[in-house]
């Protein structure tokens, strides 16, 4: 069953979407946060995961970021790095204060950039107790070094001069500036590569298209974004359990594997044979395998406690 929600952020109304098991269970149960990819909203992958998951027995949470979707916040399309781990955080006091939920049984599960996000506020935040991943995404890194690792370091700087002058151009009282996530046609799409035109096709055709996804970010984002690093305290996560699902055809494998590199055990990296990044995000082949995989581990990992007489 999906019932619509409000929960408090840092001050901000965030519109979610909570999807209950349609049996009634006689305890709470376990709850899982799932966090959405850069541009998504709770309708798009991670409402998909949210959904299938429930069937598997948990309560899960599936929301609009601050600042994007139907939750609250100005400017729209700001992509705060800081705000996002922030909503996951606020997502996880929400469901603790459900009589239906298990404080002691959340999980977080992150899709693309909420990959990073949900790595970084699982690192500090000990209340969530097993983390999952899939087709994990570090904005940061992204910006940076771009998808596949391999951008030319002029890319960065660009836009981080494009950001300064929309700094000084908005306390001019010239307005917020933004730049396009998408190119504006497939040509342009597919001339930039494999990974763009999936993420074109995913979000601007109707494959996912929805009217609240974001089409652009706003250019006092890329600053932010490009001093994040979200596997810069990975290591904290232990010793609660990391799944990372990553496709072995994703153009931004190399991140999970670096994330892995850097966590301690007990952590695992599991491979979709065949899938892209977006692939996991809902071609159901790919989709079914990795639920599948999420479910075991989340039951493995957020058992019932047994009490001792």
């Amino acid at each position: 069953m999906k019932t619509n929600v409000t929960f408090d952020s840092a001050g901000l109304a965030l519109a979610g979407h909570l999807y209950t098991p349609d049996e009634q269970h006689p305890i709470p149960r376990p709850a899982i946060v799932v966090g959405h990819p850069g541009s998504g909203v709770k309708e798009q992958a991670a409402g998909g995961y949210a959904e299938r998951l429930s069937r598997a027995g948990y309560v899960t949470l599936a929301f609009d970021a601050a600042y994007q979707g139907e939750s609250e916040g100005q400017p729209r399309g700001l992509e705060d790095p800081a705000h996002r781990v922030e909503d996951i955080r606020a997502a996880v006091s929400y469901l603790g204060t459900r009589t239906d939920v298990d404080p002691d049984r959340i999980g977080a599960l992150g899709i693309c950039a909420s990959g990073g996000y949900v790595l970084t506020a699982s690192a500090t935040d000990h209340r969530i107790r097993a983390v999952a991943t899939v087709s994990a995404a570090d904005m940061g890194r992204q910006f940076r070094e771009g998808a596949d690792g391999t951008q030319d370091p002029a890319v960065i700087q660009g836009l981080l001069d494009a950001a300064a002058a929309a700094r000084t151009s908005e306390a001019r009282g010239e307005g917020v500036g933004v730049f396009p996530i998408f190119p504006e046609t497939e040509e342009q799409a597919r001339a930039g590569g494999r990974h763009l035109f999936e993420g074109w096709e995913y979000y601007c055709t109707d494959r996912a298209r929805h009217p609240r996804s974001a089409r652009s970010f706003t250019l006092n984002s890329v600053d932010r974004i490009a001093a994040f690093d979200a596997f810069r305290f990975v290591e904290l996560i232990a010793p609660r359990p990391l799944l990372m699902i990553v496709g072995t055809e994703a153009v931004t494998a190399w991140m999970t594997s670096r994330a892995i590199e850097m966590a301690r055990e007990p952590k695992e990296r599991y491979w979709i044979d065949g899938a892209s990044h977006v692939d996991l995000y809902d071609r159901d082949e790919y989709v079914t395998q990795a639920i599948a995989r999420l479910a075991d581990f989340f039951r493995a990992n957020l058992a019932e406690k047994v009490t001792l007489g």
